[in-house]
């Protein structure tokens, strides 16, 4: 028994002495993915991109460059700079705008006539910018610079005009 004992209390200091390491950062890319899309009057693309964080911890954003990429046309630059807080596991949006190619304008035209029944695919690529918050771990202030990409579909949204999802 006071084997049994010794053994246990060995075994509960070992788990404890395991407790008191550093916390493990599991940080992770996140999920870039554009959450809808509407038609500007002079032309240009207001493209509100949702930013999935999958990491442990929570992140703050700040930038992302990389480009949009329509039916298989010209890629178009997508640039956007912004302070963003997500906590872990939760997502937000941000707006950037793209100037669409005329191809890429053309390609959007035919899906509108289609209806919701249409739908135009998309590649986003890049690179986003974060940083681990400091409220979670004040010692991690490295900047972190996670590729991203994302292929989908673009489909009108019924009865709102010039609106995509």
């Amino acid at each position: 028994m006071k084997r049994l004992l010794h053994g246990l209390a060995l075994l509960l200091l070992a788990t404890l002495l395991t407790a008191c390491g550093p916390q493990r950062q599991s940080v992770f890319p996140p999920t870039i993915t554009i959450q809808q899309m509407r038609v500007q009057p002079d032309g240009a693309w207001q493209l509100t991109l949702r930013i999935q964080n999958n990491s442990y911890t929570g992140m703050d954003y700040q930038s992302i460059e990389g480009s949009l990429q329509v039916a298989q046309g010209i890629p178009v630059r997508v640039h956007k700079k912004f302070d963003l807080a997500i906590p872990s596991f939760a997502g937000d949006v941000v707006q950037a705008e793209v100037l669409p190619t005329p191809a890429m304008s053309q390609a959007l035209q035919a899906v509108a006539a289609k209806g919701s029944a249409g739908s135009l695919p998309y590649v986003l690529s890049g690179v986003v910018h974060c940083t681990p918050n400091l409220e979670d771990h004040p010692d991690n202030k490295n900047p972190r610079d996670f590729p991203f990409n994302s292929n989908a579909f673009l489909s009108p949204v019924p009865g709102v005009p010039n609106t995509y999802r």
